[in-house]
């Protein structure tokens, strides 16, 4: 349950936290003062739609070092650190990628990809996946993070999250506006009524979720494509598969909530669930290989 809530909230949070700054320097005062300019307004939600996210974009891979305590592996120190860049580096010439950073961090089970640029990416595994699994199984995960960069998923789930809070701001507001017009009906007053804060508010939040169930099935989608993509740089499907089964039978460690859609998951939420729940993605990969 933490992981959903911490999932819907991140969403909420672009859209809320610049609406309220958005209000806090008059810009929503200005477009409704005279009455509402649909063309401004849709200017304005895309601004704050897609800020917040490409934000998020291009400070996720320092926010992911500092969060997560990843360590560089600039010059391995051991064979395993060898091996772990070696093979990073081996995915990424298949994928026609630059290398990415590649790093460790402390904790239970997980691996993560983020990045704003494909040649630019960090790809990084925990202590506890390197220690539970196999090579071949580690092998399939970090194929399956690699995959994640040169599908653009970064970039893919980034624009779909701008979307999505554009259509929040816009509707809200719209919306707010028709609310607070029939409340104030022959009022003369020179700006938005108490009618349009409200509804505005409202709708941010159970718009908000909406645009949370939508943005998680994308989500889902890109890491069916990723366990592919994984299956594809190893030749073969089945490590993949053994890689999954093993982290069905793992709890997987918390990863920071900036983090979380690029980690691995139990399967645990459903609708909000960034990750599918680990027995479809077996049996997608079964099916695929029939």
């Amino acid at each position: 349950m933490k992981r959903i809530v911490l999932f819907v909230v991140t969403n909420l949070a672009v859209v809320l936290v610049l609406g309220i700054m958005a209000r806090l320097l008059g810009v929503d005062r200005f477009l409704t003062a005279n009455g509402l300019n649909y063309t401004s307004l849709l200017f304005f939600a895309a601004i704050i739609g897609f800020g917040g996210a490409i934000i998020s974009l291009l400070i996720s891979k320092p926010m992911a070092k500092w969060s997560a305590g990843v360590q560089i592996i600039d010059q391995p120190r051991n064979a395993d650190e060898a091996w772990i860049v070696d093979t990073v580096r081996k995915f990424a010439d298949k994928a026609g990628i630059g290398m990415p950073e590649v790093g460790i961090f402390e904790g239970e089970p997980n691996a993560f990809a983020t990045g704003a640029f494909k040649n630019n990416a960090l790809v990084a595994v925990s202590t506890g996946l390197l220690q539970g699994m196999t090579r071949e199984e580690v092998e399939a995960v970090i194929g399956h993070e690699v995959a994640h960069i040169a599908n653009g998923d970064m970039v893919t789930m980034t624009l779909i999250q701008g979307v999505m809070n554009t259509f929040v701001v816009f509707l809200s507001r719209v919306v707010g506006y028709l609310v607070d017009s029939w409340l104030s009906r022959g009022e003369q007053r020179s700006g938005p009524g108490i009618g349009y804060w409200v509804t505005t508010i409202v709708l941010d939040i159970l718009l908000g979720f909406v645009a949370a169930l939508i943005v998680a099935w994308f989500s889902r989608q890109r890491e069916f494509r990723a366990d592919r993509g994984a299956a594809e740089l190893m030749g073969r499907r089945q490590p993949m598969i053994n890689a999954l089964a093993r982290l069905g039978g793992m709890v997987p460690g918390d990863l920071p909530k900036g983090l979380q859609s690029m980690g691995i998951h139990s399967g645990l939420g459903k609708m909000f669930s960034s990750h599918p729940p680990i027995e479809e993605r077996i049996a997608a990969l079964q099916n695929a290989a029939k």
